[in-house]
């Protein structure tokens, strides 16, 4: 399979009133078209750190990071990101938040307005396209952010916890959603969450990191039994308990 992101010996520290801190040291991973691949760590340990670095928002201490092949030295709209707060505008409309990305690029053509009111009809959101984001759910306002994500086609989509502040039922539901979308749209896409179940159920590999300064602790190929596979399907899988139980105590997160 094809590479299109290597992150090759990158460490990265930071500069701070109390002196320097390492946060990741000398990492190594690949990520292949097409995957969906989970990272998963103790807290503070350099997660987001890595996919700030992967979407050209920071720069690494040393090493490279390469995308498509190129090297990555800033921000680039091949790489989405959706954080894990919606950030949508308020005083715009579903409409106009999703096509934000788009202007700011200077690519609000005829083709890509056609292209977000695909993406709405699509996805049920094309009748709430005049409405105002305090006039949705938590889970339709994470919807619309995803749709702001893709409007500007990106091949990569950076997925920083964009599920943790909606509440468990939701969060299930919504996670479906959205790994269906990025699916039928054939998107290769990075996870960073804390929730296990959401990782082994989303993911084809799982990456798990040391504390900080991160390093690569394991990497698991997931391989769940399910007739047809979606997160809430996997989540009944056999084989679910013992990847769950392996990773938990790979984080060790009593220490």
């Amino acid at each position: 399979m094809e590479k299109v992101v290597e992150v090759v010996d990158v460490s990265m520290n930071y500069h701070t009133l109390e002196g320097e801190t390492q946060a990741i040291r000398k990492l190594n991973l690949y990520i292949t078209n097409g995957e969906f691949v989970s990272i998963v760590g103790p807290s503070g340990c350099g997660k987001s750190t890595l996919l700030s670095l992967i979407s050209g928002i920071i720069m690494p201490t040393s090493g490279k990071i390469l995308v498509n092949g190129k090297k990555v030295d800033g921000p680039s709209p091949s790489v989405g990101y959706m954080l894990q707060k919606d950030h949508l505008f308020e005083w715009r409309t579903i409409i106009k938040n999703i096509t934000i990305g788009l202007e700011i690029q200077g690519k609000l053509n005829k083709e890509n307005q056609e292209f977000v009111e695909k993406l709405l009809n699509e996805y049920g959101l094309y009748e709430f396209r005049n409405y105002y984001p305090k006039q949705l759910s938590g889970g339709m306002r994470q919807r619309v952010a995803l749709i702001r994500t893709l409007a500007t086609k990106p091949d990569i989509l950076l997925l920083d916890e964009p599920f943790s502040a909606l509440d468990y039922q939701t969060k299930i539901a919504i996670s479906e959603e959205v790994w269906l979308i990025l699916k039928k749209e054939k998107k290769t896409a990075i996870l960073v969450t804390h929730d296990l179940a959401e990782a082994i159920s989303m993911s084809d590999r799982i990456i798990v990191l040391t504390k900080r300064p991160a390093e690569i602790k394991s990497i698991h190929q997931i391989k769940l039994t399910c007739d047809y596979k979606t997160p809430i399907t996997c989540r009944e899988a056999p084989e679910f308990r013992v990847y769950f139980n392996t990773i938990w105590r790979e984080l060790d997160v009593h220490v």
